[in-house]
């Protein structure tokens, strides 16, 4: 599967569970472990942990394989590693506090929709 398609199964995956403000980033160059960082938001612990569920079954299901889920027992921040893209599913203060977006700040970001209007991450 390529990037682009990869990219929209994680991003419907998360719009499927209304996933908020989802983020692409493209950090092809800026790190050769993988491809895109995905970020999403989530209103409580029970949908954080059901979105990132949801993001790894519908990869199963395409049949790309799931790296890794760690964070589900907090629920607060869940990261899916899916190998060429890591998905980060997080509540609103956690996402504020460790700010990803300006972590990778060098990569553009971009609202969930491939090919959606690119914008700089603050």
């Amino acid at each position: 599967m390529d990037i682009q398609h990869f990219e929209t199964l994680v991003v419907s995956a998360l719009e499927d569970i209304k996933g908020k403000d989802i983020r692409v980033i493209d950090t092809t160059r800026l790190t050769s472990l993988f491809d895109r960082v995905i970020i999403a938001t989530a209103d409580s612990n029970r949908q954080t942990r059901a979105l990132a569920r949801h993001v790894a079954d519908k990869a199963r299901e395409a049949g790309i394989e799931v790296v890794g889920i760690e964070g589900e027992g907090g629920g607060e921040w869940v990261l899916v590693d899916l190998g060429g893209i890591v998905v980060h599913v997080m509540q609103a203060a956690v996402r504020s506090y460790y700010n990803l977006e300006e972590l990778w700040g060098a990569a553009p970001a971009r609202p969930g929709r491939p090919g959606g209007l690119s914008a700089h991450a603050a």
